[in-house]
């Protein structure tokens, strides 16, 4: 099989923009001077129900507020708000002692010292905090910016939406795979909250060998938007007794590369697959009988293919009356 084509990206960049679509999901980032303290899974804690009281007893009120950049103005809503206490329990682990979800968020807190986590979307910042009897204000900033991920064919067709995943991980350049999952199933078009940074991005049209992988870097208060070209072709093929015919049921299909390797695997009347550009050799079983086809997968080229008897392997053993 031909290697799969490097993705041809678009790339344009949204200088300043505020990102107001929630997205539920966090990840925690510890700023300097907390590195050593051990905060719990935060997707454990995402409480519903934010109106109730925080904290008891008389203490300091605190407002938090939210930024994309030093620069940037006040997230107004989709930030999720925790608030923990700096000694750990019996479990290791941090006491959640409040939990917000919104824009600005405003807390009544016993006087001590906590470490405060915003999440917006995928990007997250943690700060500790001194509360005293006195109001306080708290600016966190997220260091974040948004990605936005779309496809096309050849020719700038689009691919279905059903047919097209993302997926978002972490660079990693200790070795030539992909890095630690970030959020897997990313529909193209939807917009995704990250902090500042470097990610691998995996484009999949089709579940079978369709695969684009880039790296794609993402820039505190703005929005990337990329492009990725897939150079493939959806195809569904069926055996017939004839050109133009029904399609014979119980068949065992099985796609090869040039090379010999089995790509896809499947039993029907029909096999549908979106395939990469290149070589194939499409084998169908019914019975005991083996018909083969060489084909060329052209990218955008989506077509019907027939196995006739004239690709049966022994011309010997034709269809049964």
């Amino acid at each position: 099989m031909r290697r799969i084509q490097r993705a041809m990206f678009a790339l344009s960049v949204i200088a300043g923009s505020s990102f107001l679509v929630a997205q539920a999901g966090a990840q925690g980032n510890s700023s300097s001077g907390i590195d050593n303290l051990r905060l719990p899974n935060l997707n454990n804690y995402a409480p519903t129900d934010s109106g109730r009281p925080l904290a008891a007893g008389e203490g300091g009120q605190i407002t938090l507020a939210a930024h994309l950049t030093d620069e940037s103005a006040e997230i107004p809503r989709g930030v999720i708000w925790r608030v923990f206490g700096t000694e750990t329990g019996p479990d290791e682990k941090l006491p959640l002692v409040a939990t917000a979800r919104g824009g600005t968020g405003v807390f009544q807190l016993a006087p001590g010292s906590y470490l405060v986590h915003a999440a917006y979307g995928r990007a997250g910042v943690t700060k500790r905090i001194t509360v005293g009897r006195d109001p306080l204000r708290e600016d966190l900033v997220l260091d974040a910016g948004g990605l936005k991920l779309d496809a096309r064919l050849s020719g700038g067709v689009r691919i279905p939406s059903g047919q097209l995943r993302f997926a978002i991980y972490e660079t990693s350049a200790e070795t030539a795979s992909d890095g630690a999952l970030i959020i897997p199933d990313v529909e193209p078009g939807s917009i995704v909250r990250l902090n500042a940074g470097t990610y691998h991005v995996v484009s999949n049209y089709g579940s079978v060998n369709a695969v684009i992988r880039s790296d794609i870097r993402v820039e505190a208060g703005k929005l990337t938007e990329a492009t990725v070209e897939h150079r493939a072709a959806n195809l569904t093929l069926k055996l017939v007794r004839e050109r133009g015919g029904e399609a014979i049921a119980d068949t065992a299909w099985s796609i090869l590369t040039d090379t010999g390797e089995i790509v896809y695997e499947t039993v029907g009347a029909y096999a549908s697959m979106v395939l990469a550009e290149g070589s194939y050799t499409f084998i169908a079983k019914n019975r005991d009988r083996i018909y083969q086809r060489d084909f060329t997968v052209v990218p955008g080229r989506n077509q019907d293919v027939e196995l006739l008897p004239t690709d049966l392997l022994d011309q010997n053993n034709q269809f049964p009356d």
